[in-house]
């Protein structure tokens, strides 16, 4: 489905500015991570640590309100009962299916992103990955780290259990004390993501014993210099009715709490308002995609261009973006994408150690003899799940033969384009290329007139049939790099 505008309706401050940038750059190398706690599924109805252990502490007379050690509440109630069969009723009650995946959870699983970790015992992140498509390796039992599920697109460690083994579910202090006997080999797997990867900690409090004491060693084993991670925390803000010396205490008990992440490696993003977490993620999401550039093209005939002069110019433009280090998808379209995945593959085999394979992605739409009306949606979809992986989209020339041999403008391109708008990918039309690209560039062209003086003449020069092959390949890269870097 089209999603939000890259454009961000106003500036973030300068830490999560360069975090937005940072962890861009950690997601297209494959080395960035997400921890997520209870506060990442606690907006789509599912209960925090305190509201889980809300009736369970009734029970037992006390107050959860009153309590903050609630891993001791746990236990208090397995050593009145002898046995943890209420504790894990309430887990299947409590964390069973029946909610729905929040923005927070799509845009992760949009995102390349290959390592999860959680102390969750729901499942929202593994249905937020496989509604994407993705195969996705579940580890919530030692037994799981040994195995490895075959094309798996991402893997999801929950280190304290899951749902569907509540009696395995780490929730008492018999758990946690045990945990490094028990669960050793998550320990030993989560050191080893601190030490490789940049984690995000997205809705987790610190509060996890376990988590506490594993940072810890990592920084003493790193000797007091740990990898940058970060977490988005909200600013502690003033209640109704509350005192300015009980508000401002709990002011300061935060400011010390942040300082001791910064101890351990964890930079703190503060945001005053938690849906600031969701602006923050699709402006990673918009950065991240901005490095991948969709080509759009179809050209039965490349009048008023000679075909050997369009195909030079494809090829030359692809194989100059893969260069710059974009990545190029390509739907294969007719005419243009031969000339598209020829000039990304002279590029990346002439340059192996300094490109990949990975720069460059084909979708071919896929042939079938189902109804006109069958195949439009199928198309369709398949349109948006190509486009929707880039960030820049880029049109060339645009007609087709129809079915009485008149070369027509192609409907395709068009609804390309409006996908493309819809999910507010940056367009750069060539209009020298004449067709739908030349419709677009006029309309467009008024919308970018607020960019740069470099953009507006290169935009100038993509759009004029007299200028020459090479001039609007370098003004083509001119626009996608003021794009990337904005």
């Amino acid at each position: 489905m089209p999603r939000a505008a890259i454009a961000r309706p106003h500036a973030f401050a300068p830490d999560i500015e360069a975090f937005i940038s940072t962890f861009a750059d950690d997601i297209a190398d494959g080395s960035a991570a997400i921890f997520a706690g209870a506060g990442l599924s606690v907006s789509v109805g599912y209960v925090d640590w305190r509201g889980l252990m809300r009736e369970i502490a009734h029970e037992l007379g006390l107050s959860v309100d009153r309590e903050t050690n609630l891993v001791a509440v746990a236990q208090y109630h397995l050593n009145e009962r002898r046995n943890r069969t209420r504790i894990n009723q309430k887990i299947i009650d409590e964390f069973s299916s029946g909610h729905t995946l929040n923005e927070n959870h799509e845009v992760l699983a949009r995102l390349p992103i290959a390592t999860y970790w959680t102390t969750n015992y729901d499942r929202m992140i593994e249905t937020a990955l496989e509604a994407e498509g993705k195969v996705v390796d579940v580890k919530f039992s030692v037994s799981h780290l040994k195995t490895v599920r075959r094309g798996r697109a991402a893997t999801v460690y929950k280190m304290h259990g899951d749902v569907s083994d509540p009696d395995n579910a780490v929730l008492t202090k018999d758990d946690y004390e045990g945990y490094f006997r028990e669960r050793e080999p998550f320990v030993t797997a989560l050191t080893g993501d601190l030490v490789s990867k940049t984690i995000l900690f997205l809705g987790f409090s610190f509060t996890d014993p376990n988590i506490d004491y594993v940072m810890s060693r990592v920084r003493v084993v790193l000797r007091n210099q740990p990898k940058q991670h970060y977490c988005i925390l909200r600013r502690e803000q003033r209640r109704a009715r509350e005192k300015t010396s009980d508000f401002e205490y709990r002011r300061r008990q935060q400011d010390y709490f942040v300082k001791d992440l910064a101890r351990i490696g964890i930079h703190a993003l503060m945001v005053d308002d938690y849906a600031e977490i969701t602006r923050i993620l699709r402006a990673v999401e918009a950065r991240y995609r901005t490095r991948t550039i969709f080509i759009s093209g179809s050209a039965h005939d490349f009048h008023p261009w000679l075909a050997d002069a369009a195909g030079s110019f494809i090829e030359a433009l692809s194989r100059s973006l893969i260069a710059k280090g974009f990545n190029v998808v390509t739907g294969f379209g007719l005419g243009v994408g031969p000339s598209v995945i020829s000039g990304a593959l002279q590029e990346i085999q002439a340059n192996p150690k300094r490109n990949s394979p990975n720069q460059l992605q084909a979708f071919p739409f896929p042939a079938t003899d189902m109804s006109a009306a069958a195949r439009r949606t199928l198309y369709q979809r398949h349109r948006q799940r190509v486009i929707g992986m880039a960030g820049t989209a880029i049109f060339l020339f645009g007609n087709k033969r129809n079915k009485r041999g008149t070369i027509v403008p192609a409907d395709g391109m068009i609804e390309e384009f409006s996908i493309a708008k819809a999910a507010g990918l940056h367009i750069i039309p060539v209009g020298a290329t004449g067709w739908i690209a030349g419709e677009i560039a006029t309309e467009v062209a008024p919308l970018l007139s607020g960019r740069s003086a470099s953009f507006r003449k290169a935009l100038s020069i993509a759009n004029n049939p007299a200028s020459d092959i090479a001039a609007i390949v370098k003004a083509v890269l001119t626009m996608a790099n003021d794009f990337r870097n904005s």
